[in-house]
């Protein structure tokens, strides 16, 4: 399974989702008429005020959830459901206590078909040395740091090697020395597989520094206000005058 460049994954084609009301009010429109094209190999930051459906989005996208109207596809076609090349990767991680962290990692890879043990292994090794985590493969999560932890999140999530890692705040609830850490630990991992990522976040400095392009969401009902690309080299860093520039005129379509 594998995307080529410049090939569109994604298309969210005139979106809309609406959730049902209370017995006071009508159902409540979260999306109206959204369009969006993402391709193979891009990294999407999604930024947009609180509540206007940023994680909403990728469940969408994931499958968990079905849109009022509109369609949203995947590589032309339209998704029914979840699926292995759409792999979420949640803001705390939900790995399982009682499991190693090759445990963790091998637990989806056991769950598909015609995977020799040979085979598992070999895999739990490489993503675990993607991560850096290499020397960890007995250590249970209670044994892991935050960062290590959400490390040890993404490869289990790229274990069964998914095009689309989606993303949900994963870097929120770290503190803010190892969140600089695991932003350029992200960005090497998506450099070396040349996944598509599509990120959430809720920082707008942390939006300009790692992705190729940013969608700005309007307050619900929502729509894309704005995308915009990011041209500048990396790595970037947040002193940078036109990083925060950028940022600057990101928050000001925000207010």
């Amino acid at each position: 399974m594998s995307a080529g460049p410049g090939e569109e994954l994604v298309r969210f084609d005139s979106l809309r989702l609406s959730f049902p009301g209370n017995s006071s009010r009508g159902p409540v429109e979260v999306i109206r008429g959204l369009d969006l094209g993402i391709e193979a190999g891009e990294f999407v930051a999604i930024i947009g005020p609180s509540g206007c459906g940023k994680s909403t989005l990728l469940s969408l996208l994931a499958g968990y959830i079905m849109p009022t109207s509109g369609r949203v596809l995947f590589r032309g076609e339209p998704i029914a459901g979840p699926g292995r090349e759409r792999m979420m990767v949640f803001q705390q991680p939900a790995l399982f206590p009682w499991l190693t962290a090759a445990g963790n990692v091998a637990f989806g890879l056991k769950l598909r078909a015609n995977r020799g043990n040979g085979a598992v292994h070999e895999t739990v090794a490489e993503m675990l040395r993607l991560v850096q985590l290499d020397g960890f493969a007995r250590h249970y999560p209670s044994e892991l740091s935050g960062g290590m932890r959400q490390r040890l999140e993404i490869a289990r999530a790229l274990a069964v090697n998914p095009l689309v890692l989606l993303m949900d705040e994963p870097l929120a609830a770290l503190d803010a020395l190892t969140r600089r850490t695991m932003q350029r630990e992200v960005l090497r991992i998506w450099q070396q597989t040349q996944k598509t990522i599509v990120f959430v976040t809720h920082d707008i400095d942390e939006a300009v520094i790692m992705a190729d392009r940013i969608v700005v969401m309007a307050q619900r009902p929502s729509f894309v206000l704005e995308v915009e690309k990011i041209s500048l080299p990396r790595p970037r860093l947040r002193e940078d005058p036109e990083v925060a520039g950028l940022a600057r005129h990101l928050s000001l379509l925000l207010e």
